[in-house]
């Protein structure tokens, strides 16, 4: 039986944890990835020293196998993902873990780092 999307982001959200904003910013040595397209980082701004990786191209980045394989991604490190409101970066949380990755969190949206008046890199 088919799914929808809303079905799918439920389903990925159970699966990874969530982490705030807040907890985000506290953090060290992990890898901060922002999957939202390129017109979207381009109008807000984004997570200072966060990664982008736009959502399509997430498992290609993250493959060392990959030719397109991006050095900042290791499976052994922590990865926050984050998009504009959640839904994505659950779905990309879900895909690391299937490539290996352990330890992944989703921060969700873009808007709730920013509504918090956290540090914004444009």
């Amino acid at each position: 039986m088919a799914r929808t999307a809303a079905e799918m982001v439920a389903a990925a959200k159970s699966r990874v944890p969530a982490v705030t904003p807040e907890e985000v910013s506290k953090m060290d040595g992990v890898l901060i990835v922002d999957v939202r397209d390129a017109p979207e980082v381009q109008a807000s701004g984004k997570v200072p020293g966060a990664v982008h990786v736009p959502r399509g191209m997430l498992e290609f980045r993250a493959d060392p196998t990959s030719p397109y394989h991006d050095k900042n991604f290791d499976p052994a490190r922590t990865v926050v993902v984050y998009c504009a409101s959640g839904g994505r970066s659950a779905l990309a949380g879900v895909a690391l873990q299937e490539l290996g990755y352990t330890d992944v969190r989703n921060m969700g949206g873009f808007k709730d780092w920013a509504e918090k008046g956290l540090s914004v890199e444009k």
